[in-house]
């Protein structure tokens, strides 16, 4: 936390929380109830002693000082935004069940690393480097999941494998990517849409300033997909977000965001002939595991074929068994690349033509258990006790020592006089933002 305007604030109880790389999001509700999320956990509830609704409200007009603003039954709402923190008070004559609080720590780095990725199965080998051959090749990627996923740290990810000498812009409305400070030496423009510059405004401007990647923040409005279309078709390259339950929905999800009559035949060739991936990512806890899991469990590619009619093709799925198998790329994709002078033949060169079962057998896979098809071998409703945060000094209790950088919250013992906690594993994450 070296950000001037939070530099002011006492974070007292939280500050634990905030200073554990771990956890990445913290929400206060309830009277009382504080959740965080967790990379290893997924959503835990923990009790912290001193966090009481005073110190919530005491936290609130601290901030509302230091920004020159009020926060009161007049302006219930409040949002504060730094390079690395984002947080947002909902009043309690709004929030009747007492002041809510939410801080979301985007920190300006590149949490993703390959290695650690193939090892904790989040994808195969293969589809990793052809996904980062299809970077350097240009192609326009969207990256689909729900709330918590990981989707804004894979986009990172991705944007980390572009030609250094490429300039990339990022549009959002909440600063999350960061890759300005990531990679300070690059020429790259951070822009922020506000009340006063719409995302049409920002994309105007944007085109000026001859960008060969735009970046552009989840994909939640029709100006968002209105930004989309007028950034592939005047031929710069896209990376981005959007909620969709699968990566073959996402051509789908973007025409029911315009909100137009536009005909959707139309619309889908557009977005067909210019939006080359699809990328799904689940997030579960999961039992094999043994702590909340993400992974990429859908790759599908997306073309217009000879007769003008938009197409679509899976090249990487996830099956029931947990085993990710990939096919070869069509034609047309691999035109694409080749175009780009980037050479992927010795990733497809192995792989099938075909999946080796039937296609469209969506139930099969799209779902946050682990085998559908076997009920008793999902995971159990059994969720670890609530970890106790002391006030003096105030710190995680029994936290477990583990050979990386960062500790795992682990469950309190029956041992300790805590109170017991709200179960909670086996869920997806809580939609916080």
């Amino acid at each position: 936390m070296t950000e001037s305007i939070f530099d002011k604030l006492d974070f007292g109880p939280f500050k634990p929380l905030l200073e554990n790389d771990d956890i990445t999001d913290i929400s206060y509700c309830n009277g009382g109830q504080i959740w965080i999320r967790s990379l290893q956990q997924g959503s835990m509830h923990v009790q912290i002693e001193g966090a009481t609704p005073e110190f919530v409200e005491r936290l609130a007009f601290q901030c509302s000082n230091v920004m020159g603003t009020t926060f009161n039954n007049a302006k219930p709402f409040l949002d504060a935004e730094s390079a690395e923190l984002r947080l947002n008070f909902v009043h309690s004559s709004i929030a009747t069940n007492g002041i809510a609080l939410v801080i979301r720590k985007t920190p300006a780095k590149i949490r993703l690393k390959k290695e650690k990725l193939i090892q904790e199965d989040y994808f195969t080998n293969d589809i990793h480097d052809f996904l980062i051959k299809c970077v350097l090749g240009h192609c326009n990627i969207m990256v689909a999941g729900e709330t918590g996923s990981g989707k804004t740290e894979f986009v990172k990810y991705l944007a980390s494998h572009t030609d250094s000498k490429e300039k990339i812009i990022t549009i959002e409305d909440t600063l999350e990517l960061h890759l300005d400070k990531i990679f300070p030496q690059r020429d790259i423009v951070a822009m922020k849409t506000n009340n006063v510059a719409s995302y049409t405004d920002v994309l105007v401007t944007c085109m000026r300033q001859n960008p060969k990647w735009i970046l552009l923040s989840e994909v939640r409005s029709a100006e968002a997909v209105s930004a989309v279309r007028n950034s592939i078709s005047s031929g710069h390259n896209i990376l981005s977000t959007i909620h969709a339950d699968k990566a073959a929905s996402i051509p789908y999800r973007l025409y029911s965001l315009m909100e137009t009559d536009l005909e959707v035949g139309q619309f889908l060739n557009t977005i067909y002939r210019y939006i080359q991936l699809g990328i799904h990512i689940k997030a579960y806890y999961s039992k094999k595991y043994g702590k909340f899991h993400r992974e990429i469990d859908e790759v599908t590619e997306f073309y217009v074929d000879d007769n003008n009619e938009p197409q679509s093709r899976t090249i990487y799925r996830k099956t029931n068994d947990g085993n990710g198998i990939m096919i070869k790329p069509s034609a047309h994709l691999i035109e694409y690349i080749e175009n780009q002078n980037i050479d992927i033949s010795n990733i497809v060169s192995h792989l099938p033509e075909e999946m080796p079962y039937k296609e469209n057998t969506l139930e099969e896979y799209h779902d946050n258990s682990e085998v559908e098809a076997k009920p008793e071998e999902k995971p159990q409703e059994v969720a670890p006790e609530t970890p106790t945060i002391e006030q003096t000094p105030p710190a995680i209790t029994n936290v477990t020592p583990e050979p990386v950088a960062q500790p795992q919250i682990t469950p309190v013992t029956e041992a300790q006089p805590v109170i017991q906690p709200t179960p909670v594993a086996g869920q997806p994450l809580d939609k916080l933002n």
